[in-house]
């Protein structure tokens, strides 16, 4: 039996006109304050808070950053401040000291390493690539 499965369940349905439901309660927010910024200063000394409310509505209900709501941003860019944050790096400024090396001359008791032909390193470096060795391996 198949099920169906529901389609753009991540949208918000549309409420009130063209508005979601949010939407309308940031806009009707925005004119609620702009009533009362319009009472306590007039018309002219609030334009200026009126138009910086309106921004902020219009920008909580229609901007999105990053697929990301302009609440979101707020809340995050909000927490981000009031926080502590971690420096995990701190850099100490040590001063510069030179420093001799003793120079051993007995090589007798140093560890050489033996040295590798440039084909040889060449093969090498094929093998390790293609995974199979171009020398015949040996069947016992």
């Amino acid at each position: 039996m198949r099920y169906q499965v529901p389609q753009f369940i991540e949208f918000d349905s549309k409420i009130i006109g063209p508005l979601t439901f949010k939407q309308f309660i940031y806009i009707l927010g925005g004119a609620g304050g702009t009533y009362i910024i319009y009472k306590i200063f007039g018309i002219f000394p609030g334009v200026i808070l009126m138009a910086a409310l309106w921004a902020l509505a219009g920008s909580l209900a229609f901007v999105k950053i990053n697929n990301k709501n302009f609440v979101d941003v707020l809340a995050a860019g909000f927490s981000y401040m009031v926080k502590s944050k971690l420096y995990i790096w701190k850099k100490i400024d040590k001063p510069v000291t030179a420093e001799q090396r003793a120079v051993s001359t007995d090589t007798a008791d140093s560890f050489l390493a033996p040295s590798l032909s440039q084909s040889r390193l060449k093969d090498l470096a094929w093998s390790l690539d293609v995974n199979k060795s171009i020398y015949p391996s040996k069947k016992d």
